[in-house]
């Protein structure tokens, strides 16, 4: 039988993290050791990222909309409130796009809440 050699396989593995630490400082993008460590930490704080993206987002939506709300004489949470008691399903983006880019449409919407 032939005997296997895995340095073809180990090279092109060590070729992939040292590729994925192009551009890290130092030798972080050279020795491998260090790339593995550092290429490591980096994907966690990708995965931790998208997470906090998410949540960004939504707070940034949550303070436009309470922004446009306090224009109109009422608060976030009464607004709120009152969108799911009037059965309006938009969700926290579109209300935010809609409180930035048309305010009388919003204002209507606020209206809306207040009857109900």
């Amino acid at each position: 039988m032939a005997r296997v050699k895995g340095a073809l396989a180990t090279r092109k593995r060590r070729k992939k993290t040292l590729k994925l630490a192009k551009g890290y400082w130092g030798s972080k993008s050279k020795h491998f050791k260090m790339a593995k460590e550092a290429v490591m930490k980096s994907g966690n704080y990708a995965y931790i990222g998208r997470k906090q993206k998410k949540r960004n987002f939504r707070r940034l939506w949550i303070t436009r909309i309470s922004a446009a709300c306090r224009l109109n004489n009422t608060n976030y949470s009464s607004f709120m409130n009152g969108l799911k008691k009037a059965g309006i399903n938009l969700n926290r983006k579109m209300l935010s796009e809609i409180a930035i880019s048309d305010p009388k449409a919003f204002a209507e919407l606020v209206e809306s809440t207040k009857r109900n």
